[in-house]
């Protein structure tokens, strides 16, 4: 193997002049903090997905997202929150942080997202709310979940890190919930380095979110110091510090401007996986179900040991040896301590969780990615399974 190749850096995200000049302009401005290009994000990120602009803010990240939607719903502390097994930390980190007790309901094996019967059967008298994780960027079963939500009167609040261009039944992700929370991290199809979204269908409960994500402030910097003189600001809420930057926003800008291309190229590199590892034992994920759409955020493939004559981790080893990043998303929430030790936790609780996050590696699937650098992630699968093992 060619040890001096360059390392392809997994979920490296594609940064163009247009980001770097409107950062540099940003800069030259005076203004880092929230501000205007935050405010023209926010309204940006709303009409893409079909919201007035007063039904969304901008926040530092999904997991600040998350938070202040569980406390801008109201949700009384130590009611339960229902969400998937197979998620980032994140997600239960906010219900803790909430003040809220995390319930978790198994996935689809198929799907891998949270699966209906599950939430059901996982309700009690306690319950006030689900988080339903658009894992990888396919859409949930919503109408399923909508109608569990109503039946028992619950909030729902989509937790929509890898869907931004996500689409169920002819709707924008983040629209089905009482809030949708959105990442802009690194690794995600619109980056601003760190950063988030919160989307509310009720603009009296995004108004409060904006509020507590300053420090319950009724005004922002940018209307206490801006050049219509100074304004007096009162704490109205104990809030968080989880404004977004007018730094970050400068680059979602021109991230957002191309979300449909980069969707398309990310569309392309998943066909191309498709295609040519078919012939190989892996589990591929499944197609896009009919009447949604996918956002294409992750290509998770399961390495069944016995099927493919080495370990997941063996397989992340010899990637990572020719010089190709690769991810976990994600080992079962319930596989770490921390989790365990405060909620008697065990993985066996959620088997399809479990098997999914001990087998699940992400493949690269960034728009920046280059037809020969997918050939390369391809070339290096193959050595690594050969189509020998084929069952």
């Amino acid at each position: 193997m060619n040890n001096e190749q360059p390392f392809l850096i997994f979920g490296a995200p594609e940064i163009r002049e247009a980001e770097i000049a409107e950062v540099e302009a940003c800069l030259r401005s005076g203004w880092l903090g929230t501000g205007p290009r935050t405010k023209r994000f926010e309204a940006e990120f709303a009409a893409y997905k079909g919201r007035p602009a007063a039904q969304a803010a901008g926040v530092n990240s999904c997991t600040a997202a998350l938070h202040v939607s569980m406390v801008a719903a109201g949700l009384e502390p130590g009611s339960e929150v229902i969400t998937t097994p197979l998620t980032f930390c994140a997600t239960v980190n906010a219900i803790i942080h909430a003040g809220l007790t995390p319930v978790l309901a198994d996935v689809d094996p198929v799907t891998q997202n949270i699966d209906p019967a599950a939430i059901e059967a996982a309700i009690t008298p306690r319950t006030r709310a689900i988080i339903p994780v658009h894992f990888a960027g396919r859409p949930c079963e919503m109408a399923a979940i909508v109608a569990i939500a109503r039946k028992h009167g619950l909030v729902l609040i989509e937790d929509c890190a890898h869907a931004i261009e996500t689409e169920y039944a002819g709707r924008k992700a983040g629209t089905f919930g009482d809030f949708g929370c959105f990442s802009f991290y690194a690794t995600k199809n619109v980056v601003t380095g760190e950063g988030g979204m919160i989307l509310a269908r009720d603009e009296a409960a995004m108004a409060r979110a904006r509020v507590l994500a300053l420090h319950g402030m009724s005004k922002d910097a940018w209307h206490r110091f801006g050049d219509k003189g100074y304004k007096h600001y009162q704490v109205v809420e104990c809030g968080f510090k989880y404004n977004m930057m007018d730094l970050q926003a400068a680059i979602g800008l021109h991230q957002l401007a191309r979300v449909e291309e980069s969707w398309r190229r990310r569309e392309a590199i998943w066909g191309i996986y498709e295609r040519e590892l078919a012939a190989l034992p892996l589990e591929r994920p499944a197609a896009p179900a009919e009447g949604t759409r996918h956002a294409y955020h992750l290509y998770t493939v399961l390495v069944d040991e016995d099927a493919c004559g080495i370990t997941r981790d063996g397989f992340l080893d010899a990637m990572n040896e020719r010089r190709i990043g690769t991810g976990v998303h994600y080992l079962s929430i319930a596989e770490h301590p921390y989790y365990q030790q405060r909620f008697g936790w065990r993985p066996e609780e959620w088997p399809h969780a479990m098997r999914i996050g001990r087998q699940t590696v992400s493949l690269p699937i960034s728009p920046k990615l280059t037809d020969a650098e997918v050939s390369r992630v391809v070339e290096a699968i193959g050595a690594v399974v050969p189509r020998a093992r084929v069952r």
